[in-house]
């Protein structure tokens, strides 16, 4: 025992002295580190002073550190990162000399590369650093791996030299962009397939990441720090001017006049009240109030009897984080536009479909048929917001609904191939102590229609409906016969006493005017029809084909008759003088959108194959023209004489605005072409393809005639934006995969047929782009949302006097920034009102007006822009006092 403990107890103290001797050499190591650490931070304090270096100049700029972050591979953008070769930033004496060049990457600047090239073509992915500011590179005599200059004395304090620069550089990596595992203050948490945001520890750029592809920005050289950009709420805000458009393709009970004398009707989210006469702008000097309590589209409505309250019924949705959004019923004051109740929130199921106020016991409840798939109808306290009774109405769809005007107790429903006559017992007037009873309408001897989509009362009792035949059926009310096949207990019951062949095809609707009569409006036929008693035809009238069927009619002052399309037009005038639109809109998704360069005017197209010019300030469209396939894109031409629409054939058209003729027509491979733009100075047209390429074309001047100039290939996915510099000879595009891509539009040599692709992205962080409708960059960054995939913004417009920058968002939102916006999670106002998301955004000519499309909903929204100013125009927007937001 003694003889192995011995040569144990010897070894101890010999091991704790090499431990010690270990300990010694590593406080020295971090000795040196923390030195190479100090220098390096005061390295990356130094800043140049001198603002006035020339930009384009090829060796670097003084004052800037060397770069630290890696490498990033592709076609002259940033896709994925490769390992960092370079050798990191240390303090004078460690270094092992200037990065040498990397293929791939960039110079910024174009500085030589250690061998003398001074190609930009491949370089370092960052600026190149210099060692002390205002001093050229000098590369540092550092000895080589394989030296015997030093003495052996001398090396082991070289080693751990080298030791301490490599551990510096790693610190700095670490503290870097580039870290992976730390969170610097302008990072907004994430996984990979959200939007991140880092500022650069050199401050040369900024990065972010969309679906985890990083996107390298670099920072502007005016700007020495992120936190003197201003950061608030934008000063401006906006308010609803106008809506365009009117709901009448696939929905009913959309159109009544109110006492007022304005015409209500929705599209999107929004209820119109329209004032046909009196009051400023708008055709016939009319003019629109706006109801925006909903938070999804409107589905229907009812107007109370005494003809100021409202109700409207909304569809179920959700919201940006997924969340659902519940159908329900406002009930609201239309001289006011303040809501009084809101019925039925969690009662319902997918959307309203059709309401009704009672008329006998002036509007004391309201009917309301949901779209689940038991269509539960239900009736409801209108003061209270108490539901008194509910049943299961029928699993085919109901179109209509409606309170008898002279008993509450008799509700009628009508839709797929059914009549139903319900009554009601409200009991007690107790909440749910009501009961419904059902009596089915019975054909008998006369054919069963497909849809009954809608009825009316006549004063004697009896009800009129108009099926899908293109019969009017008269049901009388007798008393009720046990023999009567049907369920219920009702003491009278309804039966057809008379039939008339009003039209050919559908009835879409029926409408009982003051004189007792009733008009009829025809879906294929498009007629309306004025029948007296006994279903006999006085007069009628024919709406032309282009603004489609009959959807809904409602009875102005006098002789006046409203009238809704299927083609979503409003439509005034009477039948012995004819009909003229009062509103228009599109029939289907919108996504393209311009606006001209010196009127207050704006051109549209989409998925209905219409071109639209619309007057923004009569709020009246100008003009329409068929282009037999689907327009996704346009810009008017600097001089406005033209104007060139994208198609998703891969074609593109050029019309000139007076005339509508086509001037030009050309096709560019078979990809839809998703952006076109005019240089500033008119002489060029860019037009960027599904096909990943941008193609420049010549133009004449007076933009009539084209011809190609060349072709910008580099893009690995879809074009989907691009600007023009403001000397019209560079161009800046986004692509579907979030590369940010810039090019000589005019280079001289034939390169990629006359357009050259700026591999050095930092040489045009400088670069002033006329205008700025690109989603990705550094003066707009901030506008994309925490948890973005990519596609969380469909269109972004900065004003002409580069004070707010306005984003269409694919939540129905459009949002309006400070601009620039190069602060992560930017505030922003925010403006509801699209049911669908919106597609695109654009400022008019002076910045008066913001105009913004629907995509599904088809709606087209003017918003006036207030708190402006009239100064002149500035790249940094003044930070104003900012109010709440606008929503």
């Amino acid at each position: 025992m003694d003889g192995a403990a011995g040569p144990g107890a010897g070894a101890a103290p010999e091991a704790l002295r090499a431990l010690s001797r270990r300990l010694q050499a590593q406080e020295e190591e971090m000795e040196l580190v923390k030195a190479a650490l100090a220098e390096a931070l005061r390295l990356l304090r130094m800043r140049p002073l001198d603002r006035d270096r020339d930009r384009d100049s090829s060796a670097a700029p003084p004052g800037l550190p060397l770069p630290c972050s890696p490498a990033l591979v592709s076609r002259g953008t940033q896709t994925e990162p490769q390992e960092d070769s370079m050798p990191g930033l240390g303090p004078p004496g460690l270094s092992n000399g200037p990065p040498g060049p990397q293929a791939g990457g960039e110079v910024p600047g174009g500085a030589p590369s250690e061998g003398g090239s001074g190609s930009s073509g491949a370089g370092s992915p960052g600026p190149p650093g210099v060692l002390r500011p205002g001093q050229p590179p000098v590369r540092l005599d550092t000895p080589r791996r394989n030296s015997s200059s030093s003495s052996p004395s001398e090396r082991p304090r070289q080693k751990l030299s080298r030791k301490a620069a490599s551990s510096a550089n790693l610190l700095l990596r670490l503290g870097s962009t580039e870290s992976r595992g730390g969170k610097d203050p302008l990072s907004s948490p994430g996984g990979p397939g959200s939007r991140r945001s880092n500022y650069n520890l050199e401050g040369i750029s900024v990065k972010m990441f969309l679906r985890g592809r990083p996107i390298t920005m670099y920072i502007p050289s005016g700007i020495r720090s992120l936190e003197e950009l201003p950061s608030g709420l934008p000063p401006e805000t906006l308010s609803l001017d106008w809506v365009y458009g009117y709901r009448g393709r696939d929905s009913r009970s959309n159109l009544f006049v109110l006492r007022s004398g304005e015409v209500v009707y929705f599209i999107a989210c929004v209820v119109v009240l329209y004032r046909p006469g009196g009051g400023p702008g708008g055709p016939g000097g009319g003019g629109q109030r706006h109801y925006r309590g909903h938070t999804d589209c409107v589905r229907c409505l009812a107007v109370h009897p005494d003809g100021i309250r409202v109700a409207s019924g909304q569809t179920a949705g959700v919201d940006k984080d997924g969340k659902p959004l519940q159908p329900v019923v406002h009930i609201w004051d239309s001289e006011t536009l303040l809501k009084l109740q809101e019925i039925g929130l969690g009662a319902f199921e997918r959307g309203v479909g059709a309401l009704a106020f009672s008329i006998a016991d002036q509007g004391a409840f309201l009917c309301v048929v949901d779209d689940s798939n038991e269509h539960m109808l239900s009736v409801w306290d209108c003061g209270r917001g108490t539901k008194l009774a509910e049943i299961k109405s029928t699993n085919d769809s109901v179109l209509a609904v409606g309170f008898s005007p002279r008993d509450s107790s008799c509700i009628v429903t009508s839709g797929k191939s059914h009549v139903h006559f319900w009554n009601w017992n409200s009991g007690t007037g107790a909440p749910g102590n009501g009961a419904l009873a059902r009596k089915q309408g019975v054909f008998g001897k006369y054919k069963k229609p497909k849809f009954i989509p809608c009825f009316v009362f006549l004063p004697d009792g009896d009800i009129l409906t108009g099926d899908s035949e293109g019969n009017i059926l008269t049901w009388g009310r007798s008393l009720s016969d046990s023999r009567t096949p049907g369920r219920g207990g009702a003491k009278e019951t309804y039966g057809i006493v008379a039939q008339a062949h009003a039209h050919e095809g559908s009835i879409f609707a029926l409408c009982l005017r003051r004189d007792g009569t009733v008009l009829s409006g025809g879906g294929r036929d498009r007629r309306l029809v004025q029948w007296g008693p006994g279903l006999v035809a006085l007069q009628e009238a024919e709406i032309p084909e282009h603004f489609g069927a009959v959807r809904a009619i409602a009875e102005g002052p006098g002789s006046e008759l409203l009238v809704g399309t299927t083609r979503n037009a409003l439509l005034r005038g009477d039948l012995a003088q004819g009909f003229s639109p009062v509103i228009q809109g599109h029939t289907d998704e919108l996504w393209g959108l311009c606006t001209h360069p010196a009127q207050n005017c704006f051109l549209t197209c989409g998925h209905d194959r219409q071109l639209c010019l619309w007057d923004g300030e009569g709020h009246a469209l100008a003009w329409s023209l068929d282009l037999k396939e689907t327009g996704l894109c346009a810009d008017f031409h600097p001089s406005g004489a033209v104007v060139a629409v994208g198609l998703n054939t891969g074609r593109w058209l050029v019309l000139d605005t007076e005339t509508r003729e086509i001037v030009s027509d050309v096709t560019d491979g078979n990809e839809q072409l998703s952006v076109v733009r005019y240089s500033p100075d008119g002489l060029y047209l860019a037009i960027g393809s599904h096909d990943n390429t941008i193609y420049i074309y010549s133009v004449s001047s007076d933009g009539a005639k084209s011809s190609r100039f060349g072709r910008c290939v580099g893009h690995s996915s879809f074009i989907t934006h691009l600007d023009w510099s403001k000397d019209g000879n560079f161009i800046m595009s986004n692509s579907g995969d979030y590369e940010i891509l810039y090019w000589d539009s005019l280079y001289p040599g034939d390169v990629a047929g006359g357009c050259k692709l700026l591999r050095n992205r930092y040489e045009s962080r400088d670069r002033e782009w006329a205008t700025y409708t690109c989603v990705l960059g550094f003066h707009v960054y901030g506008v994309w949302p925490d948890g973005s995939d990519g596609t969380d913004i469909n269109s972004l417009c900065r004003s002409h006097n580069e004070r707010v920058v306005a984003v269409a968002d694919d939540f129905c939102k459009v949002h309006l920034f400070q601009y620039p916006c190069a602060h992560a999670k930017a505030p922003s106002r925010v403006f509801a009102g699209h049911g669908s998301h919106v597609t695109s955004v654009r400022f008019t000519h002076d910045d008066a007006y913001l105009v913004s499309l629907g995509g599904k909903d088809a709606s087209i929204f003017q918003w006036r822009v207030l708190g402006a100013g009239t100064a002149t125009p500035s790249r940094t927007p003044s930070l104003s006092p900012a109010s709440s937001l606008d929503v």
